[in-house]
Parts: C-alpha cells; sequence; structure tokens
C-alpha cells in the first residue's frame, strides 16, 4: 500500500502498521527509510530481524532507533550527552550510548531525534521507538525515488508513505560516547560537528 505523507490519515495508517510488527518505508529528515517498532514490554516482532532479510545484511546488524523527543534517550542510558550534541537534536545526527541488558551487562543502542513533526508525531503514537535504515540492499546506493522503492521493495514491506523524492538528502552524521565520555565521529553526514 502507497499513501502520502500529506494526506490527513497517514499518521494514523502508518501508526497502525507499525504497532502491528509490520515493516514500512517511511520518509525521515534525512532519506527514506525502513522501519519497524522496538520490541519492549508490549511488542515481540522482531521487526529488526524482517528489516535485516529485506535489506539483505546480517541478521546481527543493529538498527538506528528513532525517538520522539531528545529526553526519551534518557529512559535507556546514562551516558552524559555533552551539550554540543544536544543543541543539534532534533535534527539528522545519530548518537550511539551504552543501554542496559536484561542480564546487567552493558550494550551500546544509536538513537537519533528526527527533525520531522510529522515523523516525531507518527513515532509518540507508536508507543516506542522505531528502527530506521536507509532503504537498499545491503551494499548497494540508497534509493531516493519513491517509484525504485516500489519496484524493488513494494512486494517486502506493507505500506509505502510518499513524501516526494529526495535525491539530494544525506544521511545523518553518527557519533559514539566513549566509556570515557569523549565524543567519537563514527560517520560524517549532515550535520557537520566541531
Amino acid at each position: 500500500m502507497i499513501c502520502r505523507k500529506s494526506d490527513s490519515e497517514s499518521i494514523l495508517i502508518a501508526a497502525d502498521y507499525i504497532r502491528r510488527g509490520k515493516v514500512v518505508v517511511l520518509p525521515t529528515d534525512t532519506v527514506y527509510g525502513f522501519s519497524g517498532i522496538v520490541d519492549g514490554r508490549h511488542y515481540s516482532y522482531h521487526t529488526d530481524r524482517q528489516i535485516n532479510r529485506i535489506k539483505e545484511a546480517d541478521e546481527g546488524k543493529h538498527l538506528i532507533q528513532l525517538i520522539s523527543k531528545p529526553d526519551d534517550v534518557k529512559k535507556y542510558t546514562r551516558d552524559v550527552i555533552p551539550d554540543e550534541l544536544w543543541a543539534k537534536w532534533p535534527g539528522p545526527l545519530t548518537i550511539i550510548v551504552h543501554t542496559f541488558e536484561k542480564d546487567g551487562n552493558f550494550a551500546t543502542t544509536a538513537f537519533r531525534c528526527p527533525d520531522d513533526q510529522w515523523l516525531r508525531d507518527l513515532i509518540a503514537r507508536c508507543g516506542a521507538p522505531i528502527y530506521s535504515t536507509s532503504v537498499n540492499k545491503s551494499g548497494s546506493p540508497v534509493l531516493s525515488s519513491v517509484s525504485e522503492i516500489k519496484s524493488v521493495f513494494g512486494k517486502d514491506v506493507a505500506l509505502i508513505v510518499d513524501d516526494g523524492d529526495k535525491k539530494s538528502s544525506v544521511p545523518s552524521t553518527i557519533v559514539s560516547i566513549e566509556e570515557d565520555g569523549s565524543v567519537k565521529l563514527i560517520r560524517q553526514g549532515a550535520v557537520k560537528l566541531s
């Protein structure tokens, strides 16, 4: 199914698919992304595995989690995020932080609060973070036009939300908070850091 982002019901439609554990394609403030609900207390759909299968990526590949507001990251980490990074959210900046696992050990998770009100409202309506990763086969160029996305992945996803082509879009910048609290640049993208 395809709906336009500008349709008045687009958030309700997309949230319904996502809450039911379906993989969808959403426009972000950077590129189009595969998305699905992040498992938690109320969900166990493993949409990250579904997305990695569609992308033909390693099953264990970690995906960025989109959150609806910057402070939401504090639910998952005790890392101190420097003011310079806080100032870039909402925006095309992904921050990898240390998160707690059920067994008490630490893992790392990449979070981003996108600079798109429609998308943040959608995430809030889902009641949990949503995964996001570029629309492409692993190792291949990112698809930027809805017609290409439909042609290649239309049978693999439940919904494509059309916001026009995104030909000149740049992916997010990725940084990690190291164990000593320093910030390490992982990928230079849309946000320039001093």
